[in-house]
Parts: C-alpha cells; structure tokens; sequence
C-alpha cells in the first residue's frame, strides 16, 4: 500500500483530534470484571455508546464538515445512512451551521429516524437497505449540488473515526495485545488500524466483526477484491451493507488481521449481558465485537483486548422484545401448561403452588374449549418468572403428584 496515503490518513487523525477537541466527548474505556473472567482476557469496553449522538459517528462527520471549503458548507451536505452516521451528520452540520439531508432505508429504526429529524437535518425515507438508500443521495447530491458526505470510504471520515485510537493508547497503562471492531462499510476499523498500526506496528492484533448475513469485507478478502453480497435486514442494522468501499477494502486488507461473523442471537445475548452485568445499552452493532470476544471467534485468552462497543442507539420496542426473549432462554421467565378440573377453586390450586416457591405470574391463559380434553377439564398455561431453573422442576412435580398434569412448554 502507498505510505504516503498512509501518513496522510495518520497526519489526518492527529488533525481531527485536534478539531474535536470539546465538540466530542473522550469515551470510557472500561475493563470487565465480568467478561475477563468469563472469556481469561483482561477485556476493556471503548463506549462510544456513550458519545454525542450515541455512537461514534460523529466524528468523522464532524471531521468532514470542517474540512469544506466556505463554498461547500453554503450549498450544504447529504448523506445515506441506517441511523447512526444519519445523526452524527445532522449533528455535526447543525454545530457549524450546514444545512443537512439525510436518506435513510425504510428499515431504520424509528427512533433513529427521529433523533436525525431532531438534530435539525431533513429526513428522506428510500430504499430496504443502506445502498438503496446510498444511490438516492447521489442523486440528491447531484441534483441539489450538496456535498456528499459517505459513512466510511472517505479519508477524511476515516481520520475521524481514527481518533478512538489514538485515545485508547492514552488509557491504557499498556498497549493492548488485541482490538476488536464491528465493520459495516469499514470507516471505524480502517481509522482505528491506522492509528494503531502506526503506534504499534505488528505488535498489535486488530479483529473485524460482521454480521453473518452481511459479510462483505470477509468475503471481499477472500476474493481479493471488494464484492457484492446478499444483505438483508437485521439486529445489527448499522453493519448492514452490500459492499465495502473501495478505500475501506484498501486499509482493512492490508492492515486488519482477520475477519470473523456473527449471528443476531449471539448479539442479543451480548446486548442483555452488557445491560444486566454492565448496565451498558448497546445497539446490535454496537455489541457485536464483544459478541466475538465472549463467543470464542477470536482467541483473546490471557491478553489485553479491547472491544469497541460503536453505538448505543437501541430501539427500545425491540430492547424490550430482545431482553424478554433472553429471560425465556435462560430459563427465567418459564411457560407451564397443562389442565385443571372445570370446577370453582381448581385454578388457585395451581396459583397457591407457584405463590409458595416464589414464581411471579406475567400471564395466565385459561380455555375450556380445547377438543383433546375429556369434558369437564379446562386447558390453563402459566408464563411466570421463575426464582431457578430447579424450583421449574419441582413445581410442576407437586402438580402432577396433586393429580394436575402440567409440563413445561419449550420454547
């Protein structure tokens, strides 16, 4: 690869970290108890959840706009996006007084769909996926005149997004022996690898992430050039897109060591352990390269790992569906099932059972007209929270013993 691109994206970063300086926030960088003990790491969490706009984003946007000409930012600026690049370009124009139109996929999350309206830009709704709505804002751009500003292959969005490096080797007592980074379009993990290898050279490890359904970069590796894949929709909806960049592709074959996947289930088990064991939000993408650390895709045992944790901007109606479906997995919201005589009393025989060994009733769902029951019997099923997995057992044991047969219902 040229070095003077190389120096020229470094010089850039050092820039940006100059420009961000009070506009952005300095993220924590917080070591895990909890998932060095799970994974034999000594696992850090770079939130940038916790940045302005709720992910790392705006810092190459930030970074972009600043560096218009006066021509430029008079004509204003659009982007493409699934939510997250979306706000930190409304954010980023709004600050320096741009004017700012922002394409995003029908798929988008209405959240992130709002907080882009109310960060000030204009909001057009185009296309199923990212690089639908990527060729719509070409146009617009085209049309209008304004300037495009692209989520990752943009040197300049590169240096901004590269600024997470460089403060990550100013937290660390050590220098880490592993970075873990979600890739999209790959603007995050070729920013940071610039800066690390830069700093570090070999001595480092960088890992990408993406999701199994959108594997792009790995595959566009193994190809030897950048391709097109299949993308559909999914829980880690800011990882979602067809193809890498062309400069993006660059950076992250020659510098970025491997690149693994991951499934949505692996990353809404993440989601609900950073938010029970962390108290950390993580959206889906957010979440996917601590996915890869604690579900053995990447060997970390006893080293320093870093885990880059892009975005917290999380839907909260399919929070609530991910951590429900979580307690339902781990065996603590339970379903019952089975019948009761069709008399007065019957039903509070059972609520008496599960009231003694301390489940919580969620719902209860009674049914007289269940044509494989001999008449007389009511068919009931039971979604509770239960104390252990054992009390499951033993409850539904003291019911078939009362002569109530129940079983449990596996989801």
């Amino acid at each position: 690869m040229d070095s003077n691109l190389l120096e020229s994206i470094y010089e850039d970063i050092v820039k940006a970290g100059e420009v961000l300086r009070g506009v952005v926030h300095t993220t924590p960088l917080d070591y895990s108890a909890t998932f060095s003990r799970l994974t034999g790491a000594d696992v850090y969490l770079k939130l940038e959840n916790l940045q302005k706009t709720g992910s790392f984003k705006v810092r190459g946007a930030y970074y972009k706009i600043w560096s218009l000409s006066d021509e430029e930012k008079r004509k204003g600026v659009v982007a493409a996006s699934a939510g997250n690049h979306a706000q930190g370009v409304a954010y980023a124009a709004s600050r320096q007084g741009v004017s700012a139109k922002i394409v995003m996929p029908i798929s988008a999350p209405l959240a992130k769909i709002e907080a882009t309206r109310n960060y000030g830009a204009e909001v057009v709704l185009h296309g199923r996926v990212y690089d639908e709505a990527y060729q719509r804002a070409i146009e617009i751009a085209e049309a209008e005149g304004r300037v495009f500003v692209h989520p990752f292959d943009d040197a300049k969005v590169i240096a901004g997004q590269g600024t997470i490096a460089l403060e990550i080797l100013k937290q660390m007592n050590q220098p880490p022996d592993v970075v873990v980074v979600p890739v999209g379009g790959g603007g995050l993990i070729s920013g940071i690898a610039v800066g690390l290898r830069r700093h570090l050279g070999s001595n480092i490890k960088i890992i990408g992430v993406e999701p199994s359904y959108a594997d792009k970069m790995k595959k566009s590796i193994e190809k030897g050039r950048p391709v097109q894949v299949e993308a559909r929709p999914g829980l880690m909806d800011g990882l979602v897109t067809k193809k890498p960049g062309e400069l993006t592709y660059k950076l992250v074959s020659e510098l970025v060591d491997d690149i693994v996947t991951v499934t949505d289930s692996e990353v809404a088990h993440t989601i609900f352990m950073l938010l029970e064991r962390s108290k950390i939000l993580a959206e889906g993408a957010g979440a996917a390269a601590l996915a890869a650390i604690i579900g053995g895709k990447i060997d970390v045992s006893g080293k320093r790992v870093v885990a880059i944790i892009s975005g917290g901007n999380m839907d909260l109606t399919r929070l609530t569906t991910l951590v429900e479906r979580e307690l339902v997995r781990a065996n603590r919201i339970v379903r019952i099932r089975g019948a009761v005589p069709d008399q007065p009393g019957q039903l509070n025989r059972v609520l008496e059972v599960l009231a003694k060994a301390r489940f919580n009733i969620i719902d209860i769902r009674h049914d007289r007209l269940v044509p494989f029951l001999d008449p007389g019997w009511a068919a009931i099923e039971v979604i509770a929270e239960a104390p252990s997995e054992e009390l499951v057992d033993e409850i539904i044991a003291e019911l078939n013993a009362m002569g109530l047969p129940f079983g449990r219902v596996r989801v």
